[in-house]
């Protein structure tokens, strides 16, 4: 961090910084137009006034991220911690020391309702629940002792997001934003392909938080018209564009009499972006020019309706990737139960879950590899916590963030390794116990970022999305 320097100074250099744009030119300011402003160099911190770049902290592993978010907690005994104890104990009392639950309506020990196979050549063991992910096990690092500070979906939810338990700070794809801009001229840097379900905490668990709002997430629906309003209603493209360069103009007045202005900056920022969205939007939705194959291999002609939904968003996916769009988050299809939060009904409501995900996750992977994506890709799937090894009630499972498991592929991953363990009973974490700011400082560092240099001048501190915590997870990395 540089003496009196707001922000962090350590990305892509640039010609021009914004603020000074503004003030040599802020009366032509329309006549410019934003566009000609955003030449590639200066999209990578439109917000970034006056800092010096003066490149990555170090070589890049990868250039953009996907987050395949199990919203609700999918239970690690039941899906990459196979433990063969809870069969052995199964229907008697728990043997541990039970720490307080969520709502404490403590059963029996209860075992894994599927059974586990080794697969590749690494041998990785996968729940059943997961037969074509588990085709991918030599490509995923699988990592079983993740924790997180939080038992209650909203705050965990924060935590997995932001790196803090409490609403308010920005997404970690607003920090990616923020860091390494976008490849993308005519799509946000960070978008949400929102299966049907907004998880617990809602839009706060991808806003930009105290970032320039032009970095938080843009929700995406997954069907045909991913957002509203994307038509315009003019009837000649240079009439919308005479009426946005007009509100350039009166913007840039503003600015000029204002000074700077975050908000204002951010709302030029994303009506330019709007603008070029509808011509890029509409391309990207239709499918037309996928061949029947690679929707067949996605799941969008299954029986299952949910299966389909999550195929068309891992589609989309690969094809925002391939426009360069920085992070991309998938949240998860209704399939008529609590997300993966099975209280009760375990066995139902974790197949249904897995169904829905199971081949399009498959079919994604296969995909980056066949289009030379993968090795500059990194994929992540997680939920905000796990599931107690014992039964609440008779047939579901508690909140559980002392051990749960995930798993990570793509460019810089040591694929078909497992790291960390937790007990025997898959309850908690007893072997290179890692938390949520560990996970982050591991995504930035393959993208290049060193966690502890990307910061943003707020309340008086230097703030980060790691906090003043997260450490690498060697185990994981090539």
């Amino acid at each position: 961090m540089k003496k009196g320097k707001s922000h962090c100074g350590n990305y892509r250099p640039r010609g021009l910084t914004r603020r000074s744009m503004l003030q040599q030119s802020a009366c032509g300011f329309g006549a410019v137009a934003l566009s000609a402003m955003l030449a590639d160099g200066e999209v990578s911190g439109l917000m970034a006034d006056e800092k010096e770049s003066t490149g990555l902290h170090h070589p890049a592993k990868v250039k953009r991220v996907v987050y395949l978010y199990m919203d609700g907690g999918p239970s690690q005994v039941d899906t990459f911690d196979p433990k063969p104890r809870l069969e052995k104990e199964h229907g008697k009392a728990f043997s541990m020391k039970i720490e307080p639950t969520q709502f404490n309506n403590i059963g029996k020990t209860l075992m894994s309702p599927w059974k586990f196979k080794n697969y590749g050549e690494s041998g990785t063991p996968v729940s059943e629940l997961f037969p074509h992910v588990a085709k991918h096990v030599d490509d995923l690092a699988v990592i079983r002792s993740m924790t997180s500070d939080f038992s209650e979906h909203t705050n965990a939810n924060y935590f997995l997001h932001t790196g803090n338990g409490f609403q308010g700070r920005p997404s970690m794809g607003a920090w990616l934003g923020y860091g390494l801009g976008s490849e993308c001229k005519d799509l946000p840097g960070f978008i949400v392909l929102n299966g049907g379900l907004t998880p617990p905490g809602g839009l706060d668990c991808f806003n930009s938080g105290f970032l320039p709002a032009s970095f938080q997430g843009s929700v995406f629906n997954a069907g045909e018209a991913p957002i509203a309003n994307i038509r315009p209603h003019e009837r000649e493209p240079q009439l919308q564009r005479n009426k946005l360069d007009l509100l350039n103009r009166l913007d840039a007045e503003n600015l000029k009499r204002i000074g700077r202005d975050d908000q204002l900056e951010s709302a030029i920022a994303n009506y330019e972006l709007a603008f070029k969205m509808q011509s890029a939007v509409p391309d990207l939705a239709s499918l037309g020019g996928e061949t029947e194959v690679t929707k067949e291999a996605y799941g969008l002609n299954s029986k299952n309706p949910k299966t389909a939904i999550y195929g068309r968003q891992c589609l989309l996916a690969r094809r925002l990737l391939e426009r360069g769009v920085r992070f991309i988050e998938l949240t998860c299809p209704n399939v008529g139960h609590d997300r993966w939060d099975q209280h009760n009904n375990l066995k139902k409501g974790h197949e249904d879950n897995a169904v829905a995900v199971d081949q399009p996750i498959g079919a994604l992977l296969n995909d980056l590899k066949q289009r030379g994506l993968f090795e500059d890709t990194l994929v992540i799937w997680s939920g905000e916590f796990g599931r107690t090894p014992f039964a609440q009630g008779a047939n579901g499972r508690d909140h559980n963030p002392f051990g749960f498991s995930l798993w990570m592929a793509g460019g810089g991953v040591r694929g078909g390794t497992v790291f960390g363990a937790t007990d025997e009973f898959g309850y908690k974490a007893i072997q290179d116990k890692l938390q949520i700011h560990d996970l982050h400082a591991t995504m930035l560092h393959l993208l290049g970022v060193d966690h502890k240099k990307l910061t943003y001048r707020w309340s008086g501190r230097d703030m980060r999305l790691t906090d003043v915590h997260g450490k690498l997870i060697p185990g994981v990395l090539s």
